[in-house]
């Protein structure tokens, strides 16, 4: 979006400040509280105990697999699910027995649900005109709204003669008219193609942005959570695992389910050998080398541990690397070019397959290497994590 479109839209101000990251002020009042919250089915266990605080202005994003429990949050925090035990707050108001109408909130679904005989500014209106809104106020507002996701000109047009992207937008829209507290989006984009979806990601930044409501956000995509968020949630068997800022989920994941399921990762298994304030040393026959890792942890002696290692934070080479520590053996397996990136999988002494990804700067550097190389992987103190569990 250039800065012409964004002056162009209703409402927007460039002097605006980005949104405060209340969540870093230990004194912050949340806007949102999940207070021991569980969620049972019969014997099923949904939602486990779970609290969290969510605040103002906020792209949160709740990231988990099938069946994690973060689509079963979103509906107890929208109304449409009770609570087995536990509290949820919004602005400070306990929620126990209010019906989902009467809540500060608004939800946009992944199937959009428009109205087909009505058209774009209809759908957009409808929940407004059902409140009594004054006509004349319903039609600035709608046109308002409908020309800051940019379809002020497909205002006349049905929901079939729109593409999906643009039905999304319309879907957008019509959320976000009654300006609610708080808008709730579950798997927004997922009937978006790749590109469009990329698109419509800072689309959606951008709006939420400009407006300043909290959105919360289910998603099963991990690139989706880290392109979004402010601050993600990862679930996992009905739980929290992990709250954390995109970068600090990504470079300093909790736990192996963790670093496993944000992006891509190599985990090596090794025992301690030394464990400082400030560094660990790991004996890895996966490896077969010492791992040196530049932070310390607590454990026991001789503790099995796993490290994690990004595969963007290898160096690959024909020749030997001045260090031993941090530095493997083995053979190219696999090669796939992406385009910007090489993907490398080699198989180490050990027997263990590790991937590599190395950035394209130059048309020929997929060349240097190719199958059957005997290679050397190595990387620095500070690429990679020690994890307990």
């Amino acid at each position: 979006m250039t800065a012409s479109d964004k002056a162009s839209r209703p409402n927007y101000n460039p002097l605006t400040k980005p949104a405060p990251e209340l969540w870093r002020d230990p004194d912050a009042t949340p806007f949102v509280v999940f207070d021991g919250i569980t969620k049972k089915f019969d014997d099923f266990t949904a939602v486990d105990n779970i609290s969290l605080n969510i605040y103002k202005r906020e792209l949160f994003c709740l990231l988990g697999g099938s069946g994690s429990g973060k689509s079963t949050l979103l509906r107890m925090l929208a109304g449409f699910e009770q609570p087995t035990s536990g509290r949820i707050l919004i602005d400070g108001v306990d929620m126990a027995g209010i019906p989902p109408w009467n809540r500060p909130v608004n939800m946009m679904f992944q199937s959009y649900a428009l109205f087909p005989h009505l058209t774009v500014e209809n759908n957009v209106g409808f929940g407004l005109r059902r409140e009594g809104m004054a006509e004349a106020d319903v039609k600035r507002r709608v046109k308002d709204i409908l020309d800051m996701v940019q379809m002020g000109h497909l205002a006349r047009r049905k929901p079939h003669q729109l593409s999906g992207g643009q039905r999304q937008r319309v879907a957008l829209a019509r959320s976000l008219v009654k300006r609610p507290k708080l808008l709730l989006l579950d798997e927004p984009l997922g009937a978006l193609d790749k590109k469009l979806r990329e698109e419509t990601q800072f689309e959606l930044m951008n709006i939420q942005d400009e407006l300043g409501v909290t959105f919360i956000v289910v998603t099963h995509d991990q690139e989706e959570a880290m392109t979004l968020a402010t601050r993600i949630g990862v679930m996992n068997n009905g739980e929290v695992v992990q709250v954390g800022e995109p970068h600090d989920i990504y470079e300093y994941p909790g736990s192996r389910y963790v670093a496993q399921f944000i992006g891509s990762v190599n985990l090596l298994e090794g025992q301690v050998i030394v464990d400082e304030a400030d560094e660990v040393k790991i004996q890895s026959a996966d490896a077969g080398c010492i791992l040196h890792v530049n932070h310390g942890i607590s454990c026991a002696p001789n503790q099995t541990v796993h490290v994690a290692l990004r595969p963007e934070k290898i160096q690959i080479s024909h020749h030997a690397p001045e260090q031993t520590e941090n530095c493997m053996q083995g053979v190219i397996e696999d090669i796939a070019y992406m385009g910007s990136l090489s993907v490398f999988r080699v198989r180490l002494n050990s027997g263990k397959e590790i991937r590599v990804t190395q950035p394209n700067f130059a048309r020929d550097m997929g060349a240097r290497f190719t199958w059957e190389d005997r290679v050397y992987l190595h990387w620095d103190i500070d690429s990679s994590v020690v994890l307990t569990v």
